[in-house]
């Protein structure tokens, strides 16, 4: 399939910027790294401002600075404004939505490495999930892949960065979106897993609107789409994720959760989520034959199999493995075994009409999905 890039605005060289925190001892802190040549410094109550007379060379060292001495805890304390507006009523509203500190380095690169979004290329490689009763294919997961310079990002390096600079809403939509119009062209009958984080969506109705057109457009139907959170990430605000899944159910798509393990978290979760598919921990499976992996992945498959979910056992990379999962009644595995995340050979053609991929969202500018 195609490649997809252009999604990020990256801040260019400031000559200004305004930094805001609440707490005391930060503005002075700031306004002491900030006494350099090149820089004039202004204060007001909870508010610095601090203008580069140098075309911005003498800004970047201070960001430079304080991201080497300030804490985590502190640059997530103060909001800066980088070339803030001249006008009053518009100065406000920025103010208003500034990032962190923290995440505007990070989308400086000052503190992430920001070109693996700002110059990537984006595709999905597609893994497939088999039966384990006869090892027929019956699903693919969609797997986020990025290339800058010729050298290939795994999705993991991808999303750190993402949500290090503020752009998580916008690289999980843009890989929901490259995972179904990826398969779309070979999938035939088979269920897509696609992966999702809880934190990139606000309101479901608003920020999924493009995934759901895209489905909708590629003609996949709405029973093949299988949607996928990590336990680690259900676990963090419950109530917003059942209102996601809610609407994922309304639409149709059913629900799988992932990395599920041993722990009274893991039950609960079972319980307030009631899944249609359970996707076991990968280390917990690659633990057999260990009979404590064995007696907790015999429990969770029996509580799944209770709720009416089926149960895919992850990280199956050898026969032996294979035979042991199968032993416990799980139904589908994932794994090297059965085949590794690949790129569709053929090419696809992806239509205007169909899926417009680059949609430049303004840093600034609300989520959108």
């Amino acid at each position: 399939m195609g490649t997809v890039g252009g999604h990020w605005d990256v801040p260019g060289r400031a000559t200004r910027a305004l930094f805001a925190t609440p707490v005391e001892h930060l503005l002075p802190t700031i306004t002491r790294m900030a006494t350099a040549p090149g820089l004039r410094v202004y204060t007001a109550p909870q508010l610095l401002d601090v203008i580069d007379t140098l075309g911005g060379r003498a800004l970047d060292r201070l960001f430079s600075r304080l991201a080497r001495e300030l804490t985590p805890a502190e640059l997530e304390a103060t909001r800066v404004l980088a070339d803030p507006p001249d006008d009053g009523t518009t100065l406000t509203a920025r103010l208003l939505t500034a990032p962190s500190l923290a995440v505007e380095l990070a989308r400086r690169g000052v503190t992430a490495e920001v070109g693996v979004l700002a110059e990537a290329e984006f595709w999905s490689v597609y893994q497939p999930i088999v039966s384990l009763a006869d090892r027929a294919v019956v699903a693919h997961e969609a797997l986020l892949r990025g290339a800058v310079d010729g050298r290939e990002v795994g999705g993991g390096d991808l999303f750190f960065v993402a949500e290090s600079a503020g752009w998580l809403d916008r690289l999980d939509r843009l890989a929901r979106k490259s995972a179904v119009a990826g398969a779309a062209p070979w999938l035939g009958d088979d269920d897509l897993y696609v992966n999702f984080h809880p934190a990139s969506i606000y309101r479901p109705q608003v920020c999924l609107a493009s995934t759901e057109a895209a489905v909708h457009d590629t003609g996949i139907a709405a029973s093949q789409l299988v949607v996928e959170v990590v336990e680690s990430h259900a676990a963090t605000d419950r109530g917003h994720l059942v209102s996601i899944l809610e609407h994922y159910r309304s639409l149709g798509w059913r629900v799988a959760l992932d990395e599920v393990g041993a722990g009274w978290s893991s039950r609960s979760l079972l319980a307030a989520v009631r899944p249609d598919v359970v996707k076991l921990d990968k280390a917990l499976v690659q633990a057999l034959p260990d009979d404590g992996a064995r007696t907790v992945l015999r429990a969770v498959t029996d509580l799944a199999h209770r709720q009416g979910a089926v149960v895919v056992a992850e990280g199956i990379e050898t026969e032996r493995l294979a035979d042991e999962v199968s032993a416990l009644g799980i139904d589908l595995g994932q794994g090297w075994l059965f085949g590794r995340p690949v790129r569709p050979e053929q090419p696809v053609e992806e239509p205007e009409t169909r899926w417009q991929p680059v949609e430049r969202v303004p840093v600034s500018g609300a989520p959108s999905r």
